[in-house]
C-alpha cells in the first residue's frame, strides 16, 4: 500500500532525503563525483564549439599552421573527456556499490531482530525481495540517478547557452521541437514506471512461490501434484514475463520516437542554415556546430527520461526497504541490563492469541521453580508449544505476565536471556556448514575439545567420527544428508555446549527410535540436574519422572500433579495413558 502512494508522486522528498542519508558516510566520494559531473558538463559543449571555430576560422583562411593548432586542441579535449568519463563511470559504481552493501547490511541486520510474528504474516519470497532485488535496484539511483541527472541538466543550460551566443535564430529553429520530445518522454515516463513496479511485484510474489514450493518439494512429490504446482508457477512466469515485455515495448517506441523528433530538429537546422548561407547570415562551421549541439542536446533529455524513471523505482524500492528498516512494532525490545538468571519460571493469568481473540492460551498460571522439571502434556493444538515461544519472548502476551527469578520477561535482555535458555525442538534445524559449525553456533568460545566432551556425553561422538571428515563434515542445507534422530541427537550437544539455567524439551525425542531415546536419557538427566526444565511430550514415558505434570486441553490447565498423583486422579490424564499403554502392547 506504501509502494503504491509512492508511485503516484513524482518525487517523495522524505524518501529522497532518506536516500540522501545514505550519502553521509561516503560526502567526499560524492563531492568528487559531482566535480566530475561539472567537469564532463562544461566539456561536453568544447568540440563543437572549437570546430566551428575550426572551419570557419583555419579551415576557411586556408591557415594549416593553425589549424594543427586546433585539431591538437581537439585530441586534448577529447583525452580529457575520455579520462573525465572513466572516472566518473568508476566513482559512481563503487559508491552505489558501497551504498547497496550498506543498506543490504542495515535490511539484514534489521530482519533477523524482527519478531517471530512478523514471520507468520510476511512471505519470506518477499523478505528475500526486500533483501537483494529491491537492494540491487538502489544500485542505478546511485549509480546513474542523483548526480547523473544533476549532470544531464547542467549539460543542458551550457549546449543552449552556448547555441544561444552562437545564432540566436538558429537556437529557437533548433529547440521547436523540445515540446514533441517532453510530451513523449513524460508518457514513456508514466509508462515505464508503472510497468516496473508491476516487475517488481511479480519478482516477488516469483521469489515467495519458488521459496515455498522448494522447501515443501517432498510434500508436492508425494502427492504428485508436479503438474499444478508448475502451472501456477508458470502463470506466476507469464505475469513477470508480460510486464518485462511491456517495459522493453516502451523503451523500443520511445527511442526511436526521439530519434525522429532529433533528426526533425537536424533537418529544420539543415534547411534554415541553407537559406542563412545563401543570404550569407550563417557560416558553414556554425551548421556543422549546431548539428553537432542538437544531437548533443536531445540525448541528456532521453538520458534525464530514464534516468528519472531509474530514481522513481528506486523511490519504490526504498519505501519498501524503509517500511522494514522503520518497523518498531515487530522489532525486539530495547536492550536492558544483562544479568545472570537463577531459572525459576512463573507464568500469571496468561491469556495469549496469534490472532486477536482467537485465544490459544487462556488464563494460563503455573510455576517451575529452581532446578524444577515441570511436563506439558495434551493434545495437538492445546498450546504447549506456545508456552515455549512466550517463554523466550518470541512473541508479547495479551494479558497476565510472564516471570523469570520474579522479574517480569518485559524487563529481561532477550538476547541474555535466550542465551540461557537451551531448547531442543522435534524439528531440528541444521544450518548448510560443518557439524563442529552447527554445534558451536558462532560462540568462538566454544573450543573443539568442549565439542568433542559434549558429543561423547550425549552419545554421539562415535556416529560423527563415521562421518566423512568428522567434526568436519559439511552439513547440506537443513541436515538433509542426516537422519532426523541423528539431527536431534545434534541438538541435544548444541544446547549441552551452551551450559543454559533452564531447558526447554519440546517433543525432543519424538522422532528418535528407542535404542536412540536410551541413549540420551542419561545425557538429558545431566542436563536437567540442577537446572529448570519444562518439558513437552507426546510420549508419557519419557515424563514420568517430572517433579509437575501438567495436562492442557485448549490452552487451558485441567490436571496438574505427578505422574502417579494424576495415574490415582483417574482424569484425562490416566485415559491418555492407558490409550499408549495398550498401543504399546
Amino acid at each position: 500500500m506504501k509502494a503504491e502512494k509512492t508511485e503516484k508522486k513524482i518525487v517523495d522528498y522524505q524518501i529522497l532525503k532518506r536516500l540522501f542519508g545514505f550519502l553521509l558516510p561516503y560526502k567526499s566520494k560524492f563531492t568528487l563525483l559531482v566535480f566530475l559531473i561539472i567537469i564532463g558538463a562544461l566539456l561536453a559543449p568544447a568540440l563543437p564549439l572549437m570546430i566551428q571555430t575550426t572551419i570557419d576560422g583555419p579551415i576557411a583562411s586556408g591557415n594549416y599552421g593553425q589549424l594543427a593548432l586546433y585539431l591538437g586542441i581537439m585530441v586534448l579535449i577529447l583525452v580529457l573527456n575520455s579520462v573525465v568519463s572513466y572516472y566518473n563511470t568508476y566513482e559512481a559504481g563503487w559508491l552505489s556499490q558501497q551504498i547497496i552493501h550498506d543498506i543490504r547490511q542495515q535490511v539484514f541486520q534489521k530482519i533477523i531482530h524482527l519478531k517471530l510474528k512478523y514471520y507468520d504474516q510476511t512471505p519470506i519470497g518477499k523478505l528475500v525481495t526486500r533483501t537483494i532485488s529491491d537492494v540491487e535496484s538502489l544500485s542505478e539511483v546511485f549509480s546513474s540517478g542523483f548526480a547523473a541527472i544533476a549532470g544531464d541538466f547542467l549539460q543542458l543550460i551550457l549546449i543552449i547557452s552556448v547555441m544561444f551566443y552562437l545564432d540566436w535564430k538558429l537556437t529557437l529553429i533548433s529547440i521547436s521541437t523540445i515540446p514533441l520530445l517532453l510530451i513523449s518522454t513524460y508518457v514513456f515516463k508514466e509508462k515505464v514506471k508503472k510497468s516496473f513496479n508491476q516487475v517488481r511485484n511479480a519478482v516477488a510474489n516469483l521469489n515467495s512461490f519458488v521459496q515455498e514450493r522448494i522447501s515443501g518439494m517432498s510434500l508436492i512429490q508425494i502427492f504428485n501434484v508436479q503438474k499444478q504446482e508448475f502451472d501456477k508457477f508458470n502463470s506466476l512466469n507469464l505475469e513477470h514475463r508480460n510486464a518485462n515485455i511491456k517495459s522493453i515495448l516502451y523503451y523500443s517506441v520511445y527511442f526511436p520516437v526521439a530519434d525522429v523528433i532529433s533528426a526533425l530538429g537536424v533537418g529544420l537546422i539543415v534547411w534554415y542554415g541553407a537559406q542563412g548561407l545563401i543570404n550569407h547570415e550563417v557560416s558553414y562551421g556554425t551548421i556543422t556546430a549546431f548539428i553537432m549541439f542538437i544531437n548533443q542536446f536531445f540525448r541528456p533529455i532521453r538520458m534525464i527520461a530514464d534516468r528519472i524513471n531509474t530514481l522513481q523505482m528506486g523511490v519504490v524500492s526504498v519505501s519498501r526497504i524503509i517500511e522494514i528498516l522503520d518497523d518498531q512494532e515487530n522489532i525486539e525490545p530495547e536492550l536492558v541490563e544483562k544479568r545472570e538468571i537463577k531459572g525459576e519460571v512463573a507464568f500469571k493469568n496468561v491469556w495469549f492469541a496469534y490472532i486477536e481473540e482467537q485465544w490459544v492460551l487462556k488464563n494460563l498460571s503455573f510455576e517451575a521453580k529452581i532446578g524444577e522439571s515441570v511436563a506439558f502434556v495434551g493434545a495437538t493444538g492445546a498450546g504447549k508449544t506456545s508456552i515455549i515461544s512466550l517463554l523466550n519472548g518470541f512473541y508479547a502476551i495479551n494479558r497476565g505476565e510472564i516471570l523469570v527469578d520474579g522479574q517480569n520477561i518485559n524487563k529481561w535482555n532477550l538476547e541474555n536471556l535466550r542465551s540461557q535458555i537451551g531448547v531442543v525442538l522435534q524439528d531440528v534445524f541444521l544450518f548448510k556448514g560443518s557439524i563442529a559449525e552447527n554445534l558451536r553456533m558462532g560462540d568462538q568460545k566454544i573450543t573443539d575439545e568442549m565439542i568433542v566432551n559434549a558429543a561423547k556425553e550425549v552419545g554421539v561422538h562415535e556416529f560423527i567420527c563415521r562421518l566423512p571428515g568428522q567434526y568436519a563434515y559439511e552439513v547440506m542445507e537443513r541436515g538433509a544428508t542426516i537422519s532426523m534422530g541423528q539431527r536431534q541427537l545434534l541438538s541435544f550437544v548444541r544446547v549441552l555446549l551452551q551450559n543454559p539455567k533452564i531447558i526447554i524439551l519440546d517433543e525432543a525425542t519424538s522422532s528418535i527410535d528407542s535404542e536412540s531415546e536410551e541413549l540420551i536419557q542419561n545425557a538429558i538427566e545431566k542436563l536437567m540436574k540442577n537446572r529448570t526444565s519444562i518439558v513437552i511430550a507426546h510420549r508419557l514415558s519419557t515424563i514420568q519422572k517430572a517433579d509437575k505434570i501438567i495436562l492442557l486441553e485448549k490452552g487451558q490447565i485441567m490436571e496438574v500433579g505427578t505422574h502417579q498423583k494424576l495415574l490415582t486422579m483417574n482424569g484425562l490424564y490416566t485415559k491418555l495413558y492407558e490409550i499408549q499403554f495398550e498401543k504399546a502392547l
